[in-house]
């Protein structure tokens, strides 16, 4: 599957669009990643961040080792704008892998769909492990790129799921999310609600992907017990992780990068009492009991981005999708 010495397999943004791969398939692929490492054949090195002291951008590189594949890849993430609204900003990320076997270059491509999927599938793997059983009610904050699958992934972990509630703030992404719950669930409907408090009260499950201008911060005592609140962009108060029974992340390094803004007020985050990874495996408890308040960190792991990108990249070539480059002659 590698390029030929000398050259590289570019994958361009339309490449990967055209790629059909089914949500069950996207959540498999990640929790082997997850499996994986935890059994310690894959590595992980936290991720390295830079930002101005205006904090106008923020650019992250990440490097890991998919043990299963035998591959090696190099992610990087750019995003320019912070200070102004989301149809202002600029995004740019890519993935390049490398075969560990034949040391050639596999491809490199645009992450952003990788991404996009990528972090929904871990939201709805950390929804089946840690929601509590019988869970009907999930509400969603934001309806941007990673608010727009969260449902549909999260029926494809919990079918039993029957409200479904999303809010936002842009129309654009609202129809989106409509849309893309329709392709895949065309006989589900979304409820689209504008009381907050309301909503995360009733729900079961509440993420929050939300931009970092929502007006959205859920409190935890707007919480009933047992609730579950997944963060993965903005939406959830810090008092949802301070006064959670049970605080889980992907990566609790990561945490203690990214989610600074979920600090107290002496600029301290509590410690994690699991990652993850051993509750995939099953050698920690996702929950304890029905009436835990479980609050979880989904960064994203590199080594899921490199399952995936593989598996696009398996899908590409076999379409003969991409451009050759001659990078190194």
């Amino acid at each position: 599957m590698t390029s030929h010495d000398g050259t590289l397999r570019v994958l361009s943004t339309s490449d990967l669009a055209g790629i059909d791969i089914s949500l069950a398939d996207v959540v498999h692929t990640v929790e082997g990643a997850y499996r994986t490492l935890h059994a310690g054949h894959s590595d992980n090195p936290r991720k390295l961040t830079v930002k101005p002291p205006d904090g106008h951008s923020v650019s992250y590189a990440m490097l890991g080792r998919d043990g299963t594949r035998d591959v090696v890849a190099i992610k990087t993430s750019y995003k320019h704008g912070l200070d102004k609204s989301r149809d202002e900003q600029h995004y740019y990320t890519s993935l390049t892998i490398y075969d560990d076997v034949t040391g050639l270059p596999v491809a490199m491509m645009d992450c952003s769909r990788i991404g996009s999927l990528r972090t929904p599938a871990v939201s709805a793997l950390i929804a089946r492990e840690c929601a509590r059983p019988g869970a009907r009610s999930a509400l969603v904050i934001g309806t941007g790129t990673q608010g727009r699958l969260a449902l549909p992934f999260m029926l494809t972990t919990l079918p039993g799921l029957e409200r479904l509630m999303v809010f936002g703030t842009h129309s654009d992404g609202i129809a989106a999310v409509r849309a893309e719950l329709r392709a895949h669930f065309p006989d589900r409907e979304v409820e689209i609600v504008t009381d907050v408090r309301a909503a995360a009260h009733d729900a079961d499950i509440v993420v929050a992907t939300a931009g970092a201008h929502t007006p959205a911060a859920v409190e935890s005592d707007w919480l009933e017990p047992g609730a579950l609140s997944i963060l993965v962009g903005h939406g959830l108060a810090p008092s949802t992780l301070h006064r959670a029974d049970r605080v889980i992340a992907t990566s609790e390094a990561q945490m203690n990068v990214t989610g600074t803004d979920m600090a107290d007020d002496e600029g301290e985050l509590p410690a994690v009492d699991t990652e993850f990874p051993p509750v995939l495996a099953g050698l920690t408890a996702g929950r304890h009991h029905a009436e835990e308040r479980i609050f979880a960190y989904n960064s994203g792991l590199v080594v899921t981005d490199i399952a995936l990108g593989h598996r696009f990249a398996q899908l590409a070539l076999a379409r003969n999708l991409g451009t050759e480059v001659a990078l190194w002659k």
